[in-house]
């Protein structure tokens, strides 16, 4: 019977900047047997390309096919519901980069949808201008739910559903979230690997994304 992995990064491959031990070992096998599998994050701010070069310093060498991010179910996801559509993005490389690549354009007012994700440009005047664009009816989408992230130096930091938590008090509208534990993003990175359902297992540490997701 075919199988396959989903499989979480932060908190099951490394930790910061340090490996866990046997994860290199475990990817290794897996390349090995050539069994399917993706990475799945819920960080928006970084590239496949970004991602597969982090994983390479720390001794997991992957290729970018291998790379599903948030970023990208959110734009495929946009792209399938309004074709060339339009939005007004609060974020980095990663989410704009996903998003050009599926044909949204980024704009600074009238958008089809406002996208926010995980970034360290948030401000007020972004809220403002966000805000003015969700009253006026572009619809608000959020890459992931995620109140926190973790920091290279063991804090944490706000992640998209802190940023995103702004906009809708301040709108009274409810962001749209496509990352984990969507189903929409766990049935895009399954179809990816060519699997059905009971040949997929997710591997992940954290309850209210990777395992709610994957159940």
């Amino acid at each position: 019977m075919k199988h396959g992995y989903l499989i979480d990064m932060d908190g099951v491959l490394y930790r910061g900047a340090k490996l866990i031990p046997g994860a290199d070992r475990f990817i290794g096998e897996l390349l090995d047997r050539n069994i399917p599998f993706r990475f799945l994050t819920n960080n928006s701010q970084r590239t496949r390309l970004d991602v597969v070069t982090k994983l390479s310093r720390l001794g997991i060498k992957v290729q970018e096919e291998h790379i599903f991010t948030c970023a990208m179910a959110t734009a495929r996801f946009l792209a399938q519901q309004k074709p060339a559509g339009t939005a007004f993005v609060i974020g980095e490389g990663g989410l704009l980069t996903a998003l050009h690549q599926n044909g949204i354009a980024i704009v600074d007012h009238d958008p089809d949808y406002v996208v926010v994700g995980e970034g360290r440009t948030f401000n007020l005047e972004l809220v403002e201008a966000a805000v003015q664009m969700v009253m006026r009816g572009a619809k608000l989408i959020a890459t992931n739910p995620d109140p926190n992230c973790p920091t290279q130096n063991g804090g944490t930091r706000p992640g998209c559903g802190a940023l995103v938590a702004t906009l809708e008090v301040a709108t009274g509208v409810k962001a749209f979230s496509v990352g984990k534990p969507s189903p929409i993003m766990m049935r895009a990175a399954r179809k990816e690997i060519g699997l059905m359902t009971d040949q997929t297992t997710m591997i992940g540490d954290t309850m209210e994304t990777d395992i709610l997701g994957a159940v």
